[in-house]
């Protein structure tokens, strides 16, 4: 009597409580199937129903749950395939069970929201953007085997975030995807060929990297900021390393390159200041600016075989000794191995069409410019060659141990800064006119500016220094562009020496039995005095020289 009493009451509850759950929520049917489209309880743990009106729910859709602020927990029944954009957005949720029929997961769908774990199913192929963004205390979260991607803002500033797992078949990480968590350790499975801009940027509890054989492409700024990881292995279908992927990875001391780099971009490892070393493939043939700036304990560098191109600040600031370029590098920016103390020796390649080295000093091939002095280089005096009319920005920069310098009378162009915290420079000899120079042209550099009596262009001062007037043990023939040469059918050139000293200039026609005849007698006004030969053109060949009385 009891049972057939009881039964009645049970069923009765049933059908109660069944009704006023489905009273808060409301639906729209499509195609004989359920999708929740709103939320008018009051909170705590809701299940949603597997059912209503007799019709599979099997959606919840956009906004669905959205701001419910006091719902802690959520069971979604098996049947669903797919929760819609924002559904469970700005939720007071704690817990989430997501079955194993969903399918899809739209954009923002758990976004600020309050769970700490979370476990996306095999089933699951697609994860919108942003879809945990800012679950501040989320701790641990699994993506499932199904998963084609995890996209954009996926899990950025999921602060507490230090455990994830990623499933085999995610294709790529997206921008920002775990921007901002507290990741210690990542396995990026082989099936990932592209890792996004910022995907782990400011991860700075990361310590460990595992990264799969299957990327191909480390975007801008990827792993910006992981100041805690230690070692990087690039693998071998990595072609281009963007901008600043690894800029600021303070601890990051081992980085291994894949053998299919084909570039490395600006500021890649800009600031990683433990790496000791660095081997560029054969394979790379660019290295954009500053992409090891800052690496002040790179101690150790090799140029690949294939690189054409160095760019600025490439390698500024290192503590290497001695830098080889090879063949194949035609194009090196200015302040390439800027502020590099140690730096001694640069050696190139016999078979470069762009570059030569004397004496360890950078030069372009023809000797016309010197593009780099190593600042580590420990003669206290150095003279240009004669062929010298250029010299590079920052050229001379930070080289402690330059005593004093001798420029030739063909240089014509000094760029910005060449002498730039020479700060043992005392002398600096000028052969040739004055040029123009900026103000800090010889910026730290104690010493006076000495320039031969008879050229141009001088005033007190010079790139910031005094000037002096550069008297000669012996008299000078002054050359090109300090009036060496023929002028109204006269051949004519200035001789500098001693002011009131006097000199004779002699001329011969054959230097293989000179017989040297005096043709003038001068006095120097001033340390010069101008010759002038009309009777040149008499001879077919004619020849002079200069001594004192």
């Amino acid at each position: 009597m009891r049972r057939t009493i009881l039964r009645p009451a049970v069923f009765a509850c049933f059908v109660l409580l069944a009704a006023s759950a489905q009273a808060q929520f409301n639906y729209v049917t499509n195609s004989g199937t359920i999708t929740i489209t709103g939320y008018t309880g009051s909170g705590g743990n809701v299940t949603i129903p597997s059912t209503t009106n007799g019709l599979a729910v099997t959606g919840i859709g956009t906004n669905a749950f959205y701001e419910c602020w006091l719902l802690t927990s959520v069971t979604i029944p098996d049947g669903v395939t797919s929760i819609g954009a924002f559904a469970f957005a700005y939720c007071g949720l704690t817990n989430v069970t997501i079955p194993n029929s969903v399918t899809n997961i739209g954009d923002d769908a758990f976004s600020v929201c309050g769970m700490t774990s979370v476990t996306i199913p095999d089933s699951v192929t697609t994860l919108g953007d942003s879809v945990f963004l800012d679950c501040c205390t989320l701790t641990s979260a699994t993506i499932g085997n199904g998963v084609a991607g995890i996209g954009y803002e996926a899990f950025f500033l999921c602060s507490n975030l230090r455990s994830m797992t990623i499933g085999n078949s995610v294709g790529s990480i997206g921008s920002n995807a775990f921007s901002g968590c507290s990741l210690t350790h990542v396995t990026i499975p082989n099936s990932v060929t592209n890792i996004e801009t910022a995907a782990f940027q400011n991860c700075s509890g990361l310590t460990n990297l595992t990264i799969g054989s299957g990327v191909a492409n480390i975007g801008n700024n990827a792993f910006y900021g992981c100041c805690n990881l230690r070692s990087v292995t690039i693998p071998d279908r990595v072609t281009n390393i963007e901008s600043e992927a690894f800029y600021q990875c303070t601890n990051l001391a081992a980085v291994t390159l894949g053998s299919n780099v084909v570039s490395i971009g600006d500021y890649a490892f800009y600031g990683c200041v433990q790496l000791k070393s660095a081997a560029i493939p054969d394979s790379a043939t660019s290295i954009e600016e500053a992409a090891f700036d800052g690496c002040t304990n790179l101690a150790a560098v090799t140029l690949g075989s294939g690189l054409t191109s160095l760019g600025v600040w490439a390698f500024s600031g290192g503590i290497m000794t001695s830098v080889t370029i090879p063949d194949s590098l035609t194009n090196i920016g200015s302040k390439a191995f800027w502020y590099c103390p140690l730096l001694s020796s640069i050696t190139v390649g016999a078979q470069n069409p762009a570059y030569a080295s004397v004496g360890g000093v950078l030069f372009n091939r023809s000797m016309t410019t010197l593009v780099q002095y190593p600042p580590g280089n420990r003669a206290g005096a150095y003279a240009l060659p004669n062929s010298v009319t250029s010299i590079g920005s920052l050229a001379f920069y930070g080289c402690a141990s330059l005593t004093n310098v001798t420029l030739g009378s063909g240089v014509t162009n000094i760029g910005d800064m060449a002498f730039f915290e020479c700060t043992n420079l005392t002398q600096a000899f000028f052969q040739g006119n004055a040029t123009s120079a900026e103000s800090d042209l010889f910026y730290g550099a104690p010493g006076t500016v000495y320039y031969l009596p008879g050229t141009t262009g001088w005033t007190n001062t010079f790139g910031g220094l005094p000037t002096a007037p550069w008297y000669q043990r012996n008299p000078q023939v002054l050359g090109n562009g300090c009036g060496l040469g023929v002028q109204s059918n006269r051949f004519n050139f200035i001789v500098s020496w001693a002011t009131n000293a006097s000199v004779v200039v002699q001329a011969c026609t054959n230097l293989a039995r000179p017989v040297w005849t005096p043709v003038a007698t001068n006095t120097l006004a001033g340390g010069t005095t101008a010759f002038s030969d009309p009777q040149w053109t008499n001879y077919p060949s004619r020849f002079y020289r200069v001594r004192s009385q």
